[in-house]
This record gives structure tokens, sequence and C-alpha cells, in this order.
């Protein structure tokens, strides 16, 4: 099919193009950035040149791609390194979740695209802490997000009340937290050197998902999966007080010092501070069952030691 990927030179943009292209997709991806298009074009896709807030640029790309698939990417978190300013980082990203999202979406009405498949994020700021510990894709999230979260909360909630109603098929896929070969090396060097402590109890539960996992389920949906909303981690959510010490031993650091969380409040503020304590994992039940899709990293235990390594 012809499949048209926004933000291809992404963290799953560059593993996403080369399996579309493998599995005998017509690839056009998007990039801003002249010299990473000689990348999209040697890994067989047709590159373009795109602001994805340029709405003309957008919806001119998408009609000379008239691509039957549509699977939006864009992001902008490579430069991101705290969670004290938390909607400031993500201001970018966010709108990239809505203007983005919202010419992406005119383009494939006008285009007659029938399928759209949309990044989003669980696992962290933006589900509910309350109830079990483990979420699925029919619990809500936050109702009522911290003050410094509220625009991100806001720009997901419209990639996942629009996208599914708006064309045909429409997927949103809830990433968990990404590692792997150029999505965590600034975690990982901050676990190193002792920057991430254990906050109160670190009893927040995290879902993870490998990069190369991340791809894997999205190339699944290119073809797989009815409209809706899907849950994409892996099969293990784990506390803070688990995974973070396993991951430090995994890298050869020392064990991350354990700090109250008052003093969690003071080092990565109010949303730093949740997410080590009160956020709640994600079950990715639905994406196996409806994609088709496995992870073959099952576990971020597995997943750490061969970053590792």
């Amino acid at each position: 099919m012809r499949v048209f990927v926004a933000g291809a030179t992404g963290a799953i943009g560059q593993y996403l193009v080369p399996s579309l292209v493998a599995a005998g997709h017509e690839v056009t991806g998007t990039t801003r950035s002249t010299a990473k298009a000689a990348g999209l074009q040697a890994a067989g896709a047709t590159p373009v040149i795109v602001d994805g807030l340029d709405r003309r640029a957008v919806l001119d790309a998408v009609k000379a791609a008239q691509p039957e698939v549509i699977v939006h990417q864009m992001t902008a978190l490579a430069t991101m390194s705290s969670f004290r300013n938390f909607d400031k980082e993500f201001a970018v990203t966010n709108e990239l979740r809505v203007k983005g999202t919202d010419y992406l979406l005119e383009a494939a009405q006008q285009a007659g695209t029938r399928r759209f498949i949309a990044q989003s994020f669980i696992g962290g700021w933006n589900n509910a802490k309350t109830g079990g510990p483990v979420k699925s894709e029919t619990d809500p999230l936050d109702p009522d997000p911290l003050p410094p979260t509220r625009q991100s909360m806001a720009a997901i909630k419209h990639v996942e009340e629009t996208v599914p109603g708006a064309v045909p098929e429409g997927l949103v896929l809830r990433y968990g937290y990404f590692y792997g070969h150029g999505a965590s090396d600034n975690m990982l060097d901050v676990v190193r050197k002792r920057q991430m402590p254990v906050v109160g109890g670190g009893t927040g539960i995290w879902s993870f998902c490998e990069i190369t996992d991340a791809a894997a389920a999205t190339a699944a949906a290119v073809t797989r999966g009815a409209p809706g909303i899907y849950n994409i981690v892996d099969d293990e959510p784990a506390a803070v007080s688990e995974w973070l010490p396993a991951l430090a031993h995994a890298v050869g650091a020392r064990p991350p010092l354990r700090v109250p969380r008052w003093v969690g409040r003071l080092l990565a503020g109010e949303a730093g501070t949740v997410m080590m304590t009160d956020v709640r994992g994600a079950s990715n039940t639905k994406a196996k069952l409806e994609l088709g899709w496995r992870p073959s990293h099952a576990s971020w235990r597995e997943g750490f030691a061969r970053e590792a390594a």
C-alpha cells in the first residue's frame, strides 16, 4: 500500500520506515531536515521536506503522495531534559499533537485516505492514579491532571478523541516509555550519574516499550486492528523501586539514591514526583489480540540487559 509517514526520521520512524519498505509498501516519509532526507531515500522511501506545522505544506505533500495509510509520528522530544517545566518541555510536541494532527486529518480527508494511525502515550503523568496497578484502554485518563501537565494532557486527549472518528479507520497507539538505541541515551546517562533517585517508596508503576517493538506494533497497525485506542507496552509493568535499581545494575552504575517525597519535589517538581510514586501501568492484551503483535522484548528485564550489552 501507499503509506505516508509523518515524522519518519524520529525514534520510531528510523525503524518503521525500513520495516514498511521490506513489507512491500510504497513509503513517503517526511522530515524537516535536508540531511535526514538522504537517509530516508537510502532506506527505500520517498523523502519530503515538510514542517508539520505548515498546513499548506502538509496538505500538498499528502495530496502528492495519495496515501492509503497515514502514520503520524511527529514529536519534538529529542532535547527534553527535565520534568520540572513539563508543559514547556512538551510545548512543540503538544502543538504537533493538536495542529499537526488536524492538518494531517484534513489532508487525509482531501486525499481519500482510509486509515490513519497516530502516536499517543500511556503509563505516566496522564493515566489515572487510582484503582488497580494496571490499566486497560477502557480505563479513563486522569480527570484532574497536575497543573504543570494540563496542556500536555489536553493535547493527548485531542489526538485520542479526534482521530478515531475523523477517518473511516482511525487508530491511536499509546506507547509506553521508550528505551533502546536512539530512544533512551539521555536516561542511561542520568542513571549512570545517579541523578535519578528512587523517590518515596518508588511505588509508581511504569510500562516500557523497546523502540523496535514500538515500530513493529506500528507496522502491524498499518494492516490490522479495528479503529480505536491500543496500549503498546511490554508484558511486565513494574514499580520504580524494582526497575530503576535493575537498570542501574545493568549499566554498571551504583544503586540509585533514595530520597523522601519532599526532596523529590525539589529535584523533579510535582509531576516528576508523581511519576515516581503514584502512576499506574498499562495492559497490552488488546494490542496482542487485535494487532497480532507480540513484543520481542517481553520484559524490560531482558531489554535493559540487551541494551546495556
